[in-house]
């Protein structure tokens, strides 16, 4: 398997188990996130961005052969938006911070597959 295959597959998963804890944070209503009207806004990011939609699709065409072309379309695609989200986050630090280790673990696997073009 192509280590550029993994890297994709990995931030796929990132992708959904951030996507994931917004959605449950924001749903059960009992996590470190005081505010909800500043996490139902994360979850537009989400939404509006596709994040879901984006993860699925990366997995998708990295599950048998690497298409790299294509993979690099879908993280800048991704990267766009979790720019927003990110500054987003920083700005409300105070209540979002327990999105913070995510966001930098994505922009992490993200820049990863940037700088092997």
């Amino acid at each position: 398997m192509n280590f550029n295959m993994k890297i994709a597959n990995l931030l796929a998963d990132s992708i959904n188990g951030f996507v994931e804890l917004v959605y449950k944070s924001y749903d059960h209503k009992k996590s470190f996130i005081f505010n909800m009207d500043k996490l139902y806004q994360v979850r537009l990011f989400i939404v509006e961005f596709k994040l879901a939609l984006l993860a699925d699709e990366l997995h998708r065409i990295n599950q048998f052969n690497w298409n790299e072309q294509y993979t690099h379309l879908l993280v800048d695609r991704f990267t766009k938006g979790l720019e927003v989200m990110d500054e987003y986050v920083q700005r409300n630090y105070d209540e979002l911070f327990i999105l913070t280790a995510r966001l930098h673990t994505l922009k992490s696997l993200s820049s990863l597959l940037k700088t092997r073009q």
